[in-house]
């Protein structure tokens, strides 16, 4: 069944519904749209949520970063980014296999439905102005018989008139004959239009716009298949991230699983250990059997420490264990020296009354109070040293090994740079035209100071550690001096000569050169990377990808989601991190 058999007669309704259908197309895209929109803010909103919850630390060694629940914590907003990612790929591939691809489809149908009703109108005007040509024919034939037959009535009456001349007879004879011959061309003009008009109408009502007809149902079947493929693509588009979504969502999964509260509590027991030894008991000393009390160490009128201030400050804070940093015993000042006692065997003193021991311990906290209050001063404001002394000694020597560390890379980074300065100039005295080596020579001057200020500080910080009881052999890179002649001899660690022959100078005065520079224009790959997914590429910017295939990776993830690799044949572009397992050189 079709239309143009069963809706012959409907070419309003016909035309009613197909607007409607393009209509529905419109009101899906912007639908669609809208949807996009929605994921494109929705990503936008993750993406700065992590951005919030992940920044940068001002300093590198925050003590928590070493924690599992703190690196779980990063790996979830990684993955969360991650998914940020895929629900802007979501809205990039609706707008484009769909709101594009549907808005351009929809102009075609326009276009076409269009064409199909000017020519249905064209087949109705042809066949309306035949109508009126028959119309026309039909009332002249109509006009030209009456006339005919009113002459033919004067004609007979004229003939019967005893009174009419044979002149007038004849005349009327003839003015009904020629009424009667006109009337008859007309009446064959008239058969002839509406025969003309039968095949017209027979033309436009059997063929014409039938045919019309079907093409519009065509193309409104056409319409609804395309409309129907979008409608699956609004799934599948979804569906088809899902995967690397559930492996984002088994990502965050993972993350809390990894979190080791065991290992936590390590990590915090080693960065926070002092290493000093629990304080010893508090001997006991009998004053009633008059005991010297300088005599013993730990006497109560010379106390060490925090531990033999509790007697007078037992409803205080023990400053030991609040949230403050702990300052070492040799960073405490002396306490002043209490009273000297009485002789060993002599008689009391009238001060004492009736209560020796009373007295002893109001004259002991007189000197003890004062040094509470320096004693929490000291603590609340310590001194911070170059060489970390005013940390516990195990802290000590893991800011001193860090500190160590961080002098070696930027020392070899001064190294380094002094080598290259050192290559640039050998090919510019060999090769003048390529630049002048004197205009080198204050930034080899600069690079040679600051290697020679790196050594001082290591070798300082060595020194340091070496008294902490760490290990001073963190020093590992090669270092290069330079002579007036731009000549570079290798040190090694200790600062003595080592044996290194200069470039043969048979060789190219440019391959030295080349070796540094040619890599200007392309960058060196970073690492490599295996396709788990498939990406088409489709957006400028983008390069497509197969399951399976492997990249050069050029320029890491900087957190929008987006990793810069290169093929083999030196194109370049951006893949979705998450469609990637990625490896970097180390």
């Amino acid at each position: 069944m079709d239309w143009g058999t069963e809706l012959w007669d409907q070419y309003d309704i016909i035309e009613k519904h197909t607007q409607s259908g393009l209509e529905l197309v419109e009101k899906y895209v912007k639908f669609v749209k809208e949807r996009t929109e929605i994921e494109q803010n929705y990503a936008k909103q993750l993406r700065n949520l992590s951005k919030k919850y992940n920044q940068k630390r001002s300093g590198k060694d925050e003590p928590e970063c070493r924690l599992s629940s703190y690196q779980s914590f990063l790996d979830i907003l990684n993955e969360m980014n991650d998914y940020a990612g895929q629900r802007e790929l979501i809205a990039e591939n609706m707008m484009m296999n769909i709101c594009i691809d549907l808005t351009k489809y929809l102009q075609e149908l326009k276009q076409e439905r269009k064409t199909y009703l000017m020519e249905a109108k064209k087949a109705q005007q042809s066949l309306e102005s035949t109508y009126k040509q028959l119309d026309g024919s039909k009332k002249r034939f109509e006009r030209e018989w009456r006339e005919a037959e009113r002459a033919a009535q004067y004609a007979e009456k004229t003939d019967q008139d005893i009174n009419a001349t044979k002149a007038d007879v004849e005349k009327a004879k003839q003015q009904a004959h020629m009424r009667a011959h006109v009337a008859e061309e007309c009446k064959n003009d008239y058969a002839a239009q509406l025969q003309k008009y039968n095949k017209e109408q027979n033309q436009f009502y059997f063929n014409d716009m039938p045919l019309i007809f079907n093409k519009l149902q065509d193309l409104d079947e056409r319409r609804v298949r395309k409309v129907a493929q979008g409608y699956i693509l609004f799934s599948d588009t979804e569906k088809h991230v899902m995967p690397i979504i559930g492996k984002c969502l088994e990502g965050i999964t993972k993350a809390g699983t990894n979190v080791n509260e065991r290992n936590d509590s390590m990590v915090v027991i080693e960065q926070n250990k002092s290493g000093f030894e629990r304080p010893a008991d508090v001997d006991f000393e009998d004053y009633s059997q008059g005991i010297n009390r300088a005599s013993s160490d730990s006497s109560l009128g010379t106390p060490k420490g925090p531990m033999e201030l509790l007697g007078k400050n037992r409803n205080k804070n023990f400053w030991l264990f609040s949230k403050k940093s702990k300052l070492s015993p040799s960073t405490l000042p002396p306490f002043s020296t209490p009273p000297a006692p009485s002789p060993a065997n002599g008689p009391p003193s009238p001060k004492f009354g009736r209560d020796p021991l009373s007295y002893c311990l109001k004259e002991i906290n007189k000197t003890v109070k004062p040094r509470i209050s320096s004693f929490r001063t000291l603590r609340r404001s310590p001194t911070v040293t170059e060489d970390f002394a005013h940390l516990p000694p195990e802290q000590r020597r893991k800011k001193l090994q860090q500190k160590l560390e961080e002098i070696c890379k930027e020392l070899q980074k001064e190294v380094d740079q002094s080598e290259a300065l050192g290559k640039m100039k050998d090919v510019y005295e060999k090769n003048p035209q390529m630049g002048d080596p004197a205009s080198l020579a204050s930034q080899i001057n600069q690079t040679s100071q600051n290697i020679e200020r790196l050594r001082g500080e290591l070798n300082k910080y060595e020194t340091w550690l070496a008294e902490a009881g760490g290990r001073g052999d963190t020093l590992r890179y090669k270092s290069h001096t330079f002579n007036n002649n731009g000549a570079h001899d290798v040190l090694s660690p200790d600062g003595a000569h080592s044996d290194e022959s200069t470039p043969d100078p048979s060789q190219a005065i440019y391959a030295e050169f080349d070796d540094d520079f040619e890599d200007d224009e392309l960058t060196a790959p970073i690492g490599k990377c295996t396709a788990m997914y498939s990406f088409p590429g489709a957006s400028e910017g983008t390069i497509s990808m197969q399951e399976g295939e492997v990249l050069a990776v050029v320029e890491e993830d900087k957190g929008d989601g987006w990793t810069r690799v290169r093929r083999n044949n030196g194109d370049e572009g951006y893949i979705p991190t998450s469609y990637v397992t990625i490896s970097i050189n180390k």
